[in-house]
Order: C-alpha cells, then sequence, then structure tokens
C-alpha cells in the first residue's frame, strides 16, 4: 500500500523548479549548482552574460543567480537585458564587493535580492524563495489585471450596445425637448428643426459623412439649449436688451455645454453647442475663437441659422426673400462666416434649399 501511495504522491508533485547560475569562475557554478540541487531546484549553468541572455530566450528559467564582476558583458547588463526582454524571471545578483551603492543600483535596475559571495546556504535559500514569491505575486497580479481589463472590455461592449439601442429613444426625447424649448420662445414653426435640415444641406455639401454627420445634427439641434437657464424676462424681453440683460443671455452656451458634455453620445455636440454663437473673425463669444479654432459644425450652424433667421418672420420684421439671405450671407464670409463654409452654401440650389426651410417637419 506503502508503495502506492508514493507513487501516487510522485505523480501529483509539481514540477522542479529550474535555476540558471552565470559565472565566470568554474568552481563557483559547480558550489552553487550542487547547493541548488540539493535543495531540489533543476540547476543549469554558463560561463557569461551574453551566453546566459541566449540561454533564458531559448528557455527560460523560473531564477537567475548572477555574479556582478564578469569579464565582457557584466552582470548588470545582463539584469538590464533580462527585465528588458523576460520580467518575468527572477533574479538574484551575487558579488563579492560588498558596498551600500552596488546593491542599491541592483535592487533599482530591478534585481529581486542582492547578496555577497559566498552566500551562505541559509541566506541563499531564503533570497531564491523570495525572489520566486515576489514574482509569482506579480504574475498573478498581471493575470488579474488582463482578466480586469477583459471584463471592462466585455462590459464597454455590453454598454455601447445599450447606447445604440436606446439611440432612437434618445434622439425623440431630444426632439421633444427642443420642441418645448422652440415653444418657450413663441417661435412659430420648427426653428430648430429647420437649421438642422439647412445645417445638413450644407455640411452633405462638404462632404461630410458617417458619424461626424450625426454629431453635426446633434449640436444643431441643441444649439440654444442652454437657454434653459435664462430667465423668461430676458428670454421673451420684447423690446432691446439692456447691456447686463446681453451678459446674461451671452451665457446660454455655456450653459447649454455644462448640461449635455456628460453625456457620452452627446460629448462632441457639445462643442458645437458651445461655439456656435463664436465669428470666424475671432469676435463672436463665449471664448472669441477664431478661423479654424471654431469647431466645423459651429461654423455651419452659424451658416444655417443665419439663413433661418433672415428668411423667417420675427416679431420685429418680416421675414425677407432667399436672395436676400443669401447676399447677407455672402457679404458677411471672412468676417461671421467661414467663407469655404459659405461658398458651400451659395451652391446649394435655391428651390431645394427653400424646400428645406419651409417644410414642417
Amino acid at each position: 500500500m506503502s508503495h502506492g501511495i508514493d507513487a501516487a504522491a510522485a505523480e501529483v508533485r509539481p514540477p522542479a523548479v529550474s535555476v540558471l547560475v552565470v559565472d565566470d569562475e568554474p568552481g563557483v557554478r559547480e558550489v552553487l549548482c550542487a547547493l541548488l540541487e540539493d535543495e531540489g531546484y533543476v540547476a543549469l549553468s554558463v560561463s557569461g552574460a551574453e551566453e546566459a541572455l541566449a540561454r533564458v530566450a531559448a528557455e527560460p528559467p523560473a531564477l537567475v543567480i548572477s555574479d556582478l564582476k564578469m569579464p565582457g558583458r557584466d552582470g548588470l547588463w545582463l539584469l538590464d537585458g533580462l527585465r528588458a526582454s523576460h520580467p518575468g524571471v527572477a533574479v538574484v545578483m551575487l558579488t563579492g564587493y560588498g558596498d551600500t551603492e552596488t546593491a542599491v543600483e541592483c535592487l533599482r535596475r530591478g534585481a529581486d535580492d542582492y547578496l555577497l559571495k559566498p552566500p551562505r546556504v541559509v541566506d541563499l535559500v531564503r533570497a531564491i524563495e523570495r525572489a520566486l514569491g515576489r514574482r509569482r505575486s506579480q504574475q498573478e497580479a498581471e493575470q488579474y489585471r488582463r482578466g480586469l481589463e477583459e471584463r471592462v472590455e466585455e462590459k464597454t461592449r455590453d454598454l455601447a450596445a445599450a447606447l445604440q439601442a436606446v439611440a432612437g429613444a434618445y434622439q425623440s426625447t431630444l426632439a421633444a425637448l427642443v420642441a418645448a424649448l422652440d415653444a418657450r420662445e413663441h417661435e412659430t414653426g420648427d426653428h430648430s428643426q429647420r437649421v438642422v435640415r439647412i445645417t445638413l444641406a450644407i455640411a452633405d455639401r462638404l462632404g461630410l459623412d458617417g458619424s461626424v454627420r450625426d454629431i453635426v445634427a446633434r449640436g444643431a439641434l441643441l444649439h440654444d439649449i442652454g437657454k434653459i437657464g435664462v430667465a423668461d424676462k430676458i428670454l421673451l424681453k420684447p423690446g432691446p436688451l439692456t447691456p447686463d440683460e446681453w451678459t446674461e443671455m451671452r451665457r446660454h452656451p455655456d450653459i447649454g455645454y455644462a448640461i449635455i458634455e456628460r453625456i457620452p453620445f452627446l460629448e462632441e455636440a457639445a462643442q458645437i453647442v458651445l461655439s456656435h454663437q463664436e465669428r470666424w473673425d475671432g469676435t463672436g463669444y463665449p471664448r472669441r475663437l477664431k478661423g479654424d479654432q471654431i469647431p466645423l459644425g459651429a461654423r455651419i450652424f452659424a451658416v444655417a441659422d443665419t439663413l433661418d433667421a433672415i428668411v423667417n418672420d420675427r416679431p420685429y420684421r418680416k421675414g425677407q426673400p432667399l436672395s436676400a439671405a443669401r447676399a447677407e450671407i455672402a457679404r458677411c464670409a471672412g468676417t461671421q462666416f467661414d467663407p469655404a463654409v459659405v461658398e458651400a452654401f451659395l451652391a446649394l440650389d435655391e428651390e431645394a434649399l427653400r424646400a428645406l426651410y419651409q417644410r414642417v417637419a
């Protein structure tokens, strides 16, 4: 029965740990290998740093014990190579010259331990156990990190799918909110929807498509969302605004940006909301951006919004013909508007453009 138990134990015993000894002195290598084998390790040996690095590349051991001072490449060169190419291999450095500065340098470069030659057996065994234990802990931590990253990636994919599934519902909710804002300002018609249609017509002329086009559309739709934070007495005032009231009114791009910037699928559209009152010549607000500093979506929207403002009735004036709007926008190219956007706008078919701003959504 005892023989059967011994055989079973042999079958489940973990494989012996391999240790590579690196030293230019044959006698030192023989003694260290004998000590290691007595402790149950598989001992291998080479006489130099370059040979050691090649041996590790071919068949990595669990641990390397290396002399510090060797002809040609020294132990520090080997240590640097092991840390760069084989970070999972533990390293214990040996030297016949004991000084604190050398020990600190070895540890700084990634050695797991540092011993004086000749090491006592008990010190050597403890150093090996500590080094192997540290590497096991690092490997377990790395495995945990990789597993965590995989779970995060999986959850991110799940979240992306969920966001895509509710995108339609979000869009409907946003449209309803914007319609309510238009109604709050007593807009006659679908102002926000009109400027979205015109903005997209210009964007199409400029060759924008895919996700960029979607971002521009959302930014145009939500351009005035910040007016939620403007008092009715200012927003609905029939006469001219005072300087203080204009200061308050001009806060609405910042307010709108603050409302939507933390919503993932509106993050980029928020830049358009923040910048939709900027001017090409740098005299707009709130950040006085100039030229290409202004997001392209905001530059496109500015032309669309001006067209809608000119051709539709306002409490203080009647709407003007499309020809007047086109002439005014052309006049302001290079000052209020991006000349390239104006060029794209002027290239649009007049009848199709008229249908966009007259159509009820």
